[in-house]
């Protein structure tokens, strides 16, 4: 079946399985959705991800993180820009997700980025989408 978001169908698939409360995730793998996952590896919203090798693509598998008593660490994801409007931010524009408190993912010139980093390296992008 071909998706027609994929990065739609990820943080879907992310939002769904940690409302749930599961443990795991898994979905078509791209080399967006692997940077995208290492994003929010990086900033601490999931325990890690893995890539493995399936036919007839790949798979990406992304391991939820919850606190202690099942707390979720993702309050919230959501998807900013979309197929049909592209949502482009200079690097003294980046958006601040609640004040701050969460991270915006930035698609850059220099690959893709959380905005702090896109802030401090001073280069603007696509806003692909809001995690809290």
């Amino acid at each position: 079946m071909k998706i027609t978001d994929p990065i739609s169908d990820m943080l879907t698939r992310i939002r769904n399985a940690n409302s749930a409360g599961k443990a795991e995730v898994s979905m078509p793998s791209t080399k967006v959705l692997v940077e995208i996952a290492r994003v929010i590896k990086e900033e601490g919203y999931i325990e890690g991800y893995e890539v493995e090798d399936t036919k007839p693509q790949k798979t990406l598998h992304i391991t939820l993180k919850y606190g202690n008593r099942r707390a979720r660490v993702i309050r919230g994801i959501r998807r900013i820009s979309k197929p049909g409007l592209r949502i482009y931010s200079q690097a003294d524009k980046l958006p601040r997700v609640l004040g701050g408190l969460g991270t915006a993912v930035i698609s850059t010139s220099k690959g893709m980025m959380c905005d702090r980093d896109a802030r401090k390296l001073g280069v603007g992008g696509e806003v692909i989408a809001y995690i809290w």
